[in-house]
């Protein structure tokens, strides 16, 4: 008996490898490097937690907790190593109207069925659809989302003591941007003396030793707000479970649900580059999904993959599950016992790594292929980036794929033409050379000369395909116009998938004798009437 698809994942499942894969060795230097690689990473989560959490309109406590078990989770179980995951703001800027609305509770509620639905998600194996996802959208998604990162930091610069939210001016703006700009020379330059210590890690320290010894007034994580608390406690999201809370809940968790895996699998593809790791999708779809609802029952704002810290991590050389473990181990205890002294570090060191980030994570190379690529990838390229920055990612995607898809529809839909040539028997051969589907089924049928071609028309798909119903429709009309003048029409060379679509929808005549089966090269006849002429 077939198994459902919830089983046949189940059965594939492993424990996880601690490795970046099976035959990499887990080194003492490799495990130093992780360790203080998740340190770093750690570090640059506070801030970003705290901040998402005040976009979603939540306390920075709930954003913590998110980044800490979201992170934990899917350091433990996620589909690639050395991807880091956490609250983002691409989920942030969709939870601010249900909290606004609604309230915390229900934002819990809609984190674990959004948790639920990436659950099912991973069960079918629609990770797998990622592949669908072009090359210029990559760009387009990496681009636009340096863009953000950038933008994300500019909050920063605001002075702390301001009601209005006005930014820095004067000697607070200029230290600032000196620190900044300290903290990004360490992490240029160190890796060109050495590599013992993660460049991220050191230039936050050397920014904030020097703050610290001088004494000098900057904004401070502190400044932000508390990160103290208490280890997150198992609560269920006290709202009604009714047919109306779901109703509420389920339009944005399935929304949250689509962005998360969006980003999530983007990310997984992008640290897949740069680590030389394949596949994982499913497993990725999977662990965020366990990790949402675990982050709704424990007080937390829900994540996904985030672009930024897995950057750092793996520019710092982190490329083990053991990273991202250290990475959330220390979130904690920076909340449990460490925030006196986090709470210290400038967050123009912060800035200054989330900086570099934005520089390593752009890719300069597109702005010089805009002018060798074709156009229409190019504009892909700059559509992706404009709708990242100015909507969000999942919409980006998505209108990057479905343009990408209509060129390509476009560009295969004017390939479609024929050779022909006449038989010593007298009948006319159209070589057909091409795809047949929705968008060429136009052209295909102008390629016949109905009223001068002989009695017998032979179509020849030995260098064609028929793809959809759009194809089919086009075919029963040729035929039907040569019917109309008492000529026929007989189908040659057809490869085993078309014959299978125009045997399901009875187009083909067959002689038991000669195709008891199915032979490529038996010439068929065409039954019409079958769709119709609308």
């Amino acid at each position: 008996m077939k198994r459902n698809a919830l089983a046949r994942y189940a059965d594939s499942i492993t424990m996880p490898d601690l490795r970046v894969s099976p035959t990499a060795r887990l080194t003492q230097g490799q495990i130093k490097t992780d360790v203080l690689s998740g340190l770093t990473v750690a570090l640059a989560l506070v801030p970003e937690a705290v901040a998402f959490a005040f976009v979603a309109g939540v306390h920075p406590l709930v954003g913590l907790y998110a980044a800490f078990l979201v992170g934990l989770v899917t350091a433990i179980f996620g589909g690639r190593p050395g991807m880091i995951s956490g609250a983002t703001g691409a989920l942030a800027v969709v939870m601010v109207a249900l909290v606004a609305e609604h309230g915390v509770e229900y934002l819990f509620a809609t984190v674990v069925l959004m948790g639920i639905l990436q659950l099912i998600a991973g069960a079918l194996h629609w990770g797998k659809f990622i592949r669908l996802v072009p090359h210029p959208v990559m760009l387009g998604f990496v681009n636009g989302l340096a863009i953000v990162i950038f933008l994300a930091q500019l909050t920063q610069f605001k002075d702390p003591e301001s009601a209005t939210g006005a930014y820095l001016g004067g000697m607070d703006l200029w230290l600032m941007l000196g620190l900044v700009a300290l903290t990004m020379l360490v992490i240029w330059g160190l890796p060109k003396l050495t590599k013992i210590v993660p460049a991220p890690l050191a230039g936050i320290a050397v920014t904030a030793v020097v703050v610290i010894l001088f004494g000098l007034d900057t904004p401070r994580v502190g400044d932000m707000a508390s990160i103290e608390g208490g280890f997150p406690a198992f609560h269920i999201p006290a709202v009604p479970f009714d047919m109306e809370t779901l109703q509420i809940i389920l339009p944005y968790a399935v929304i949250l649900a689509a962005i998360g895996l969006i980003e999530s699998l983007l990310t997984l593809n992008l640290v897949g580059e740069m680590t030389g790791q394949r596949g994982g999708a499913s497993q990725e779809c999977m662990a965020q999904g366990a990790a949402n609802v675990l982050t709704g029952f424990f007080g937390g704002m829900g994540g996904c993959a985030m672009i930024g810290q897995s950057m750092i991590n793996v520019k710092s050389g982190g490329r083990t599950r053991i990273a991202g473990i250290v990475a959330a181990m220390f979130l904690l205890s920076f909340i449990l016992v460490a925030s006196p002294l986090i709470e210290l570090i400038p967050l123009a060191a912060l800035v200054g790594v989330m900086f570099m980030v934005v520089i390593g994570t752009f890719a300069w190379n597109s702005l010089r292929i805009l002018f060798k690529v074709p156009l229409t990838d190019a504009f892909v390229i700059v559509l992706v980036t404009v709708v990242t920055v100015y909507e969000d990612l999942a919409v980006a995607v998505v209108v990057g794929v479905i343009v990408s898809a209509l060129a390509y529809a476009w560009n295969n839909a004017r390939r479609i033409h024929a050779k022909t040539y006449t038989t010593p028997e007298g009948a006319k051969v159209y070589q057909v050379q091409g795809p047949l589907f929705f968008g060429s089924s136009d052209g295909f049928i102008e390629l016949f000369q109905v009223e001068d071609d002989p009695s017998l028309v032979v179509v020849d798909f030995a260098d064609s395909r028929v793809v959809d119903q759009s194809a089919l429709q086009a075919i029963e009309a040729v035929a039907a116009k040569y019917d109309a003048l008492g000529k026929q029409v007989q189908l040659r060379h057809l490869s085993r998938d078309c014959h299978r679509l125009l045997s399901k929808a009875g187009h083909l005549m067959i002689d038991s004798d000669d195709d008891p089966d199915y032979e490529v090269a038996v010439d068929y006849g065409v039954r019409t009437g079958i769709l119709g002429g609308h």
